[in-house]
């Protein structure tokens, strides 16, 4: 699986890591980051079916 590295603000971190670990709904911040991506760009889809932009979906 590919790497990313990127920036994020400490306020972002902090929030993110109250959901994390034994007491929170994700293992890792790696699993975290995921399931937001791929919420993110459901909505995304979403949005873009809405505005007739489907087919261009692939």
């Amino acid at each position: 699986m590919p790497k990313v590295s990127v920036e994020i603000p400490q306020e972002l971190l902090d929030d993110l890591d109250e959901h994390v670990g034994d007491e929170g709904k994700f293992v890792n911040r790696s699993d975290a980051v995921r399931a937001s991506i791929r919420k993110t760009l459901d909505m995304l889809d979403e949005i873009d079916r809405r505005h007739g932009r489907a087919e261009r979906l692939c």
